[in-house]
């Protein structure tokens, strides 16, 4: 295999709010973005808006994400989280900060015993974000 998984995220309708979201609040980069309606793929019209693929991306980290097709629906749930590693006690802070804002805290941003400021939280779009910044 090859480098890391990829984590696709998955929604019902939403995935542009989620994507508007995620790129102020990580301030990454959607670098492709494509619509049911302008792939060629037949869809329910009510569907033309909703994401077919897009990607977010920044430095080395890659993130897919869609809307799930019309009618499949999305159960979200706690089996996934996404564990991001920050570089600086002010970017984790900032970070979790954004997301709490409008998401839910799972466990509050905290020391450790592992040596490490952690923080869990869902954000309001049912994802769940382990933020973890090694001390030195």
């Amino acid at each position: 295999m090859k480098n890391q998984a990829t984590p696709y995220l998955m929604f019902e309708g939403n995935a542009k709010d989620a994507l508007e979201f995620y790129r102020e609040v990580f301030q990454w980069e959607v670098t492709e973005l494509q619509t049911y309606g302008e792939a060629d793929f037949p869809t329910p019209p009510n569907a033309d808006d909703f994401i077919i693929h897009a990607k977010l991306e920044k430095d080395n980290l890659l993130i897919m994400v869609s809307d799930a097709f019309p009618g499949q629906g999305v159960t979200v749930g706690n089996h996934i989280s996404l564990v991001l590693e920050f570089e600086s006690e002010e970017e984790i802070q900032s970070i979790y900060n954004a997301i709490t804002n409008k998401g839910t805290v799972l466990m509050e941003l905290q020391d450790t015993f592992w040596g490490a400021k952690y923080a869990k939280v869902k954000d309001p779009f049912g994802v769940i974000w382990d933020l973890n910044y090694t001390t030195k």
